[in-house]
């Protein structure tokens, strides 16, 4: 690894040797805590959804299935290139603060700074104004994870970047399909279906199809 990532990581470990224990333990919490929170921050996103129009709904559930394929993407990185945890590797470095992972559990990149990141951007797509808490929450985690001793700083800037990207892809590719499978879920005989997608704007206000094939808004065809 190289000389610079390797000093950066000694350096950050002093830092966080030297911090109060409470802190200490507040870091330790914080990188499976900030997991729980994402989760219960896609529950919210959901329920907020259920009465927007469907693109905004379908971008809301897009957000949980795009932080699982970020993690599968970070998964299948880290078994083909085999990159040895620091607290194992990096010589003179201080012991981590928490146990070292077990050998054959990768370094390169991190899953939770993956996960954090996909998440932070795919709840940012679903509601804009939490991209202002999401985004230093993933920023934390990852950095929690060098702070903790068991990632270098370039797997966790590794799995910020390839969280956001893969979110940022399958937004984009999978939104106006899910769109159209919320209209159909919404209309739908099926009151489970009806439930999970929800009844969509106030006031009559989702999409409809409109005879010709057309669409309009509020259950009126556009003239």
């Amino acid at each position: 690894m190289g000389t610079i990532d390797s000093d950066l990581y000694r350096s950050i470990l002093r830092f966080a040797h030297d911090t109060p224990s409470w802190f200490q333990h507040l870091m330790e919490v914080w990188t499976e805590l900030g997991l729980l929170l994402f989760a219960v921050l896609f529950v919210a996103a959901w329920g907020r959804a259920r009465r927007g129009d469907p693109r905004a709904f379908a971008v809301a559930v897009l957000a949980p299935l795009a932080t699982a394929v970020a993690y599968v993407c970070s998964e299948l990185a880290k078994s083909g290139i085999d990159e040895e945890r620091p607290c194992r590797a990096v010589s003179g470095a201080l012991p981590p603060l928490v146990d070292c992972p077990v050998y054959g559990d990768w370094s390169f990149p991190s899953n939770h700074a993956t996960i954090a990141a996909a998440a932070a951007v795919g709840l940012a797509l679903a509601w804009r104004r939490l991209g202002f808490l999401t985004v230093p929450m993933a920023i934390l985690m990852a950095f929690s994870r060098v702070f903790v001793g068991v990632h270098y700083p370039h797997d966790v800037a590794t799995g910020l970047v390839l969280g956001t990207l893969v979110t940022l892809l399958v937004v984009r590719l999978l939104t106006r399909p899910g769109a159209r499978v919320t209209e159909a879920m919404r209309g739908s005989g099926n009151g489970l279906a009806r439930w999970f997608a929800g009844p969509g704007p106030a006031g009559g206000g989702g999409y409809v199809v409109a005879s010709g094939g057309r669409r309009a808004r509020g259950g009126a065809h556009r003239r």
